[in-house]
């Protein structure tokens, strides 16, 4: 089974590191600060068998080459992207593979924050790495591509099972919330969702990840009822 924890980097992002129980596989997932992401892999005993990369924002992909250097590992990340990614050694697409010890990801094409984003799916462990696409309580903003293409990647993500955790690339969640709450005032799973986030940013602690189902319930992105509603949606979080 795959487990995923948090690494803080830069000023809001998270790096994962997975880790199957099983065999002892690891992963990074977006390592863009090398020291925080070093230290996490040596603290879990100094093994790296892969390198996963959803997009290419260098807030993501800025310590790819300098964690390979020290923990020799593989590289995958999005054909799509290929030419504007660190050197891959495997291009993957919707629908590919991604072994890590006894599990596997689906990979998932997830346009909308940028035309090649990809997410990562792990049924074994119900662990999606969403990158930019999926905040807790948000998604990312339309910067390359168009509202409809974040509509129908969200709709992938809907259809996971709910208690998919959803590991996402940036601590954006308290802000999400109060969002949320602006334009979902009378959702009483939001409120209490928001609740917690409060508790837990006040005690210094990661709102992420968060499960698919909470997510469901309460993140007005994942409730748009159409293409409309979502892109009318981001303009007002673009403002807010």
């Amino acid at each position: 089974m795959i487990t995923a924890h948090a690494i803080p980097i830069l000023s809001d992002n998270y790096a994962w590191l997975l880790v199957c129980s099983k065999t002892g596989a690891t992963a990074i997932v977006d390592p863009a600060e090398e020291a925080p992401i070093a230290a996490a892999i040596t603290a879990h005993g100094g093994r790296l068998d892969l390198i996963l990369l959803t997009h290419h924002h260098g807030d993501h992909i800025a310590a790819t080459d300098a964690i390979r250097a020290r923990f020799p590992a593989p590289v995958v990340g999005a054909a799509a992207d290929a030419y504007r990614l660190p050197r891959l050694d495997r291009e993957v697409s919707e629908g590919d593979r991604v072994k890590l010890g006894d599990s596997e990801a689906v990979v998932m094409d997830t346009p909308g924050h940028t035309i090649g984003h990809i997410a990562y799916y792990f049924a074994d462990g119900d662990v999606l790495l969403s990158g930019d696409t999926l905040f807790s309580l948000g998604c990312g903003r339309l910067l390359e591509g168009t509202a409809a293409d974040m509509f129908a990647s969200l709709a992938k993500f809907a259809r996971l099972p709910g208690q998919t955790l959803v590991c996402c690339g940036h601590e954006y969640t308290e802000s999400n919330a109060r969002f949320a709450r602006h334009v979902d005032p009378e959702n009483v799973a939001l409120a209490t969702m928001a609740a917690k986030i409060t508790a837990l940013r006040g005690a210094g602690k990661p709102t992420v990840p968060s499960l698919l189902r909470d997510e469901l319930a309460a993140n007005p992105f994942l409730r748009a009822p159409d293409v409309a509603r979502l892109a009318e949606l981001r303009e007002l979080k673009n403002k807010f």
